[in-house]
């Protein structure tokens, strides 16, 4: 009788653990995706073992009711203690295998800053209905982005910077009406930007710079409320920039430098909120905008290398606060105003101007 009630015992346990274990089809993909990688030092696969691949399987998170795969959670740059014993940072080569796309209710893919990982991103990952992270920054990957990304309606952080992603903004994108963060920063993406981009109304941070972007900054991008961070910088945009972006409510930093935009400089941007502006190296011409008041707080303002003329605004001494301020390389006139902040600014601030005189540069 005692031998019978053990092997009931340890059948019940053996089936509660069965239970408790991932799927098996979740276990093969993520061996699938496995097989099509490489990591030479660090050994971070060799912890995928077992048939449970919730136990213990590094950087795999599993939802605790149903125990299907919800999270990869992979980074080449981490303060894990596997990256302090090898004393170095990751480095992966292989591809991003389409097998993942059969873990139907990931919640998050991050596979970041392994270095060498190219090819290019499954298509297939526009079918994962639960996806709310794709962080893919870091690696070697090519070619598009998936043409449907926008099916991926709970999606909130799209990261594929510092990749090598080409092609053009997939249209859908801006169906994304859950998207907050947007990263493609360090690619090879042309075409231009979309003009309905009002229609990711949770966007706070755009960040596009270093790609091959052209044509004009759509004024629709002025209508996302929340977007605080909007980075074009180091791309081919043209035409002017939109007075409605210096109207934005918590717009805090815009960076358009190294383009070839054209203008003058919308007023709205001085007496903003914007306290990072950075408009140097394009085409602006016309006044400084002599608007400076209490609202104008500034930590950078750039406005290099351009073809501004005029004299310096008096009315700048009455910003609420200039800390790096950048002139120089214009066709700029005149006095330099004396004061704040003009007393804590060095030479390099308004060198390769036309004539402008008095401390920091000559007397006049």
């Amino acid at each position: 009788m005692k031998t019978l009630l053990v092997i009931v015992a340890v059948l019940l346990a053996s089936t509660s653990w069965a239970v408790r274990a991932c799927p098996s089809s979740d276990r093969a993909a993520l061996l699938a995706f496995k097989a099509s990688l490489h990591e030479p030092y660090l050994g971070i696969f060799k912890s995928w073992t077992g048939t449970d691949c919730c136990h213990k399987w590094y950087g795999v998170s599993c939802d605790q009711g149903t125990r299907r795969v919800a999270d990869i959670n992979l980074r080449g740059e981490s303060e894990d203690p596997i990256f302090e014993r090898a004393k170095r940072t990751g480095y992966m080569t292989g591809t991003i295998s389409p097998a993942i796309c059969r873990l139907t209710r990931l919640s998050s893919i991050t596979i970041a800053d392994w270095k060498g990982i190219s090819g290019e991103i499954p298509r297939c990952i526009s079918n994962l209905p639960f996806l709310r992270i794709l962080d893919l920054i870091g690696n070697k990957l090519t070619g598009p982005l998936p043409s449907d990304i926008g099916r991926l309606q709970r999606l909130t952080v799209l990261n594929v910077a510092d990749n090598q992603i080409s092609g053009t903004i997939p249209e859908s994108l801006t169906k994304i009406s859950s998207l907050m963060h947007l990263d493609l920063r360090n690619n090879k993406i042309s075409g231009t930007l979309p003009q309905d981009f009002n229609r990711l109304t949770m966007l706070s941070r755009a960040l596009l710079s270093k790609n091959m972007l052209t044509g004009p900054i759509p004024a629709s991008i002025s209508q996302i409320y929340r977007l605080a961070d909007l980075d074009l910088s180091l791309n081919q945009l043209s035409g002017p920039i939109p007075a409605s972006l210096g109207k934005m409510a918590v717009l805090a930093t815009l960076n358009l430098d190294c383009n070839n935009i054209t203008g003058t400089i919308p007023p709205s941007l001085i007496v903003s909120g914007i306290s990072n502006l950075n408009l140097s190296r394009n085409d602006l011409h016309g006044f400084i905008p002599n608007v400076f008041g209490p609202r104008s707080y500034f930590t950078v303002m750039d406005l290099s290398y351009n073809r501004l003329r005029g004299s310096i605004p008096s009315t700048i001494s009455s910003a609420s606060y200039v800390g790096h301020l950048d002139l120089s390389h214009n066709h700029l006139c005149g006095k330099i105003p004396v004061g704040s902040p003009f007393d804590h600014l060095e030479a390099s601030s308004f060198t390769f101007n036309d004539c402008l005189c008095g401390k920091p540069l000559r007397p006049c």
